[in-house]
């Protein structure tokens, strides 16, 4: 073994010399042409990274005596795609009680595991809003995908109960406060609040300020009757949809009609959320008026103590009859949040330099699953404008476009030698769509990011530029390859991926007091981790990265640690400074000399 180690750190030594080389040579041979279609190739379907972060202190057992917050964010899990979003967990007072770091949805067995998770909560004496959204932010940077959707939904009172005994002050948690919210800012976290307030003392303001600073929305409730409207808002706002209206029903024992509108054919998931105190049956029936199974394979069913929801994948274009029986007199009220496979590109500009005066031709298209839409119907269903922005003045220009075709197109003309940032917003009833901002400098005739050719068919170069370029995608595709070869090599081991998951549990040695078992799915890892990150970085616990995993062979894990920290395993000290080998079903314990903490791990597929 220490002969490949050796081998393996020469082979990295000589190929850290050399990459760089192959990779100057690859900047410099490939395309600059090759390099814009990559950056214009179509983005997949939007998908959530979610941190719920709810309060769990003492004083929720007062603002929150019914468990909204728990209902609320069982019914989020339940509005998210099928497959593809993430959601971590943080349950805090004045410290982490609980916590789930972000799991990937691949199954409905994935969504019950964060339910199950959910109704495990239970509650604690005092409140800190800084530690809950510190650890919210560490959630995400190290866990968030850079191709997704990442936010914060948060569910408290907004009050703090500080424990006098700590030393802890006011003004130290709303320096921390200010710190993690300028955080969440910086990196893109909006943080969406759900304040809770049955017993009247919500505190609004520091709401509405996370809200507000992070980009956000903020809402109120003492009731689970709001749940459907207060989700299907935050699902919508953060991917750029609308949550369209259902009228509410009260009902009187026999089954009444609903009409479910299906807009298009690129509707992935249509969410109908049905809330009411009593119980309540659904049946459906698809826009032929053939009645379809609830649940079925396209029809998901999801049931909580106060809601009910019906998920259509990827439904039929029309009108859907659901037909809903309640209690007599009970109020239903239905919510209906369509979720889209929809992206909107402007089109190149057909000049590559412009001034004061000049006219500017615009186009824009939308695109569904990489490829341009050329269904004219939905471009005429919706409303489109070019918001022209003058950066020296700013003043807004609003231009409606054309949609009589299978384009969005109109004239933008340049009044004076200013700089010029435009982009296309198109909607509908149900979603909005906003293309990226491409800029005229008016001053100096330059025209910046943009857009693919206008014309041109998607994935082909213009016949000009395709004699042009093969040289260069010759060259650069050899280099490629030496590059990628090379890379390979030096990575190979690093990337090896992980399977199964940690079954963690941390007892404190002083009260005796044990955590409930996070179950840590490792897919995310890749080459190595330490226990210290599948804690999610709690910083008492800073010791824990110590120790370090690395995968081994048929799905085995080897633990590798640093001096101070004791690994048992079967009740006795493991040597663990050549690696420790663990299969499925293996127990070990690790003791922390830094804090009286014993952390139990179980390895399993």
């Amino acid at each position: 073994m220490l002969r490949n180690e050796r081998y393996f750190s020469k082979a990295k030594n000589r190929l850290q010399r050399i990459l760089p080389v192959l990779l100057m040579i690859l900047c410099i041979t490939v395309s600059p042409y090759a390099a814009s279609r990559a950056s214009a190739a179509s983005a997949a379907p939007s998908h959530i990274d979610a941190v719920l972060l709810i309060d769990v202190s003492n004083s929720m057992n007062k603002s929150d005596k019914n468990k909204i917050a728990n209902e609320a964010m069982k019914m989020f899990i339940d509005m998210l795609s099928t497959q593809g979003d993430k959601v971590g967990i943080v349950a805090y007072t004045d410290k982490v009680q609980r916590e789930k770091a972000l799991l990937g949805i691949k199954s409905a067995g994935d969504k019950e595991d964060l339910k199950n998770f959910i109704d495990g909560l239970s509650r604690g004496p005092y409140t800190d809003l800084a530690v809950g959204m510190e650890e919210a932010v560490k959630v995400l940077e190290n866990g968030s995908d850079p191709g997704h959707e990442p936010m914060i939904v948060m569910l408290a009172d907004g009050n703090n109960d500080l424990n006098e005994a700590s030393g802890r002050k006011q003004s130290d948690s709303d320096k921390e406060l200010k710190a993690a919210v300028e955080s969440a800012k910086q990196k893109g976290y909006p943080v969406y609040t759900i304040g809770l307030n049955a017993d009247g003392k919500l505190n609004k303001n520091i709401l509405a300020g996370l809200s507000s600073e992070t980009g956000g929305k903020a809402f109120t409730t003492n009731s689970a009757d709001d749940l459907p409207q207060i989700l299907s808002e935050i699902f919508a706002s953060h991917l750029k949809l609308k949550v369209v209206p259902v009228p509410s029903i009260t009902a009187n024992g026999d089954y009444q009609d609903v009409t479910v509108n299906v807009p298009n054919s690129s509707v992935l998931e249509a969410n109908i959320s049905i809330m009411s105190s009593k119980p309540v049956t659904a049946k459906l029936s698809d826009p032929s008026g053939k009645e379809v199974a609830i649940p079925s394979d396209k029809v998901l069913l999801s049931k909580s103590s106060t809601y009910t929801l019906i998920k259509l994948l990827a439904p039929e274009q029309g009108d859907w009859k659901l037909q809903v029986k309640g209690v007599p007199k009970d109020k239903i009220d239905i919510n209906l949040v369509f979720n889209y496979d929809l992206e909107l590109k402007l089109d190149a500009l057909p000049a590559k330099s412009y001034g004061k005066g000049d006219k500017v031709e615009i186009s824009s298209h939308l695109y569904s699953n990489g490829a341009e839409v050329t269904e004219g119907s939905l471009y005429q269903e919706m409303k489109a404008v070019l918001l022209a922005t003058d950066a020296d003045t700013g003043q807004v220009q609003e231009i409606p476009l054309d949609n009589s075709g299978a384009a969005f197109k109109g004239t933008f003309e340049i009044q004076d030698s200013h700089e010029y940032k435009l982009k296309v917003r198109a909607e509908e009833s149900s979603f909005y769509r906003e293309s990226d901002e491409l800029t005229i400098n008016a001053k100096t005739g330059t025209v910046a990011t943009a857009p693919p050719s206008a014309g041109t068919p998607a994935g082909e170069e213009p016949a000009a530029e395709k004699t042009s370029n093969t040289l260069y995608y010759i060259i650069g595709g050899i280099v490629l390859l030496a590059a990628a070869a090379a890379f390979w090599l030096l990575r190979s081991k690093a990337n090896r991926g992980f399977v199964g998951q940690m079954v963690v549990e941390v007892l404190d040695t002083n009260t005796g007091e044990k955590t409930y078992p996070q179950y840590k799915k490792l897919s995310d890892f890749r080459g190595k981790f330490t226990l210290h990150q599948l804690l999610q970085l709690a910083p008492e616990l800073k010791e824990s990265e110590k120790l370090v995993f690395t995968p081994g062979t048929n799905d085995r894990l080897l633990l590798r640690s640093g001096e101070g920290i004791t690994v048992e395993r079967s009740g006795r000290a493991a040597d663990i400074s050549r690696g420790l080998e663990m299969k499925s079903g293996d127990r070990v314990t690790v003791s922390l000399q830094t804090v009286d903490k014993t952390i139990s791990l179980e390895y399993l597929i």
